[in-house]
């Protein structure tokens, strides 16, 4: 019995758990992060989540799918107004960040592509796409007067 207890923390060595995150703001309180957890050092798929956060109004986390582990690309759509479209394959995720719910799956991503959340075999990371801004921040009525 001793035997397999110190093994097992050998066998779950490998597995990954990363993640990668998109700023919103410059403020790096309003942040989109995807992560990637492999349960098992031979599953060739990880569970990627959805953290998304908008501090001080909300922070969840939000199921996307199990996925390959690596070669997997998640594309990030900003549609104005705190809505967000995530897309991998076909795949799509709408979700809000004024009180950080996911509205709905399926159909089309909503809004203008500004990067990519890429998970290869060394790490996860965010790529902007070129050419793309990030949308502005709403300015609160003190700020628009």
């Amino acid at each position: 019995m001793r035997q397999i207890l110190f093994v097992l923390p050998l066998l779950l060595a490998g597995c990954y758990n990363d993640s990668a995150t998109f700023y919103a703001d410059t403020s790096q309180e309003h942040t989109l992060t995807v992560r990637r957890q492999q349960d098992y050092f031979w599953s060739e798929e990880a569970r990627y989540t959805l953290m998304a956060t908008r501090m001080p109004d909300c922070q969840r986390q939000i199921a996307l799918a199990e996925l390959p582990l690596e070669d997997t690309e998640v594309e990030l759509f900003a549609g104005g107004d705190n809505h967000w479209s995530l897309r991998s394959g076909k795949q799509v995720w709408q979700v809000e960040t004024q009180t950080c719910s996911l509205l709905g799956t399926g159909g089309d991503p909503l809004g203008q592509k500004i990067g990519t959340y890429h998970a290869s075999a060394d790490k996860m990371y965010y790529q902007e796409e070129a050419g793309a801004a990030a949308p502005a921040a709403p300015q609160s009525p003190a700020e628009s007067n």
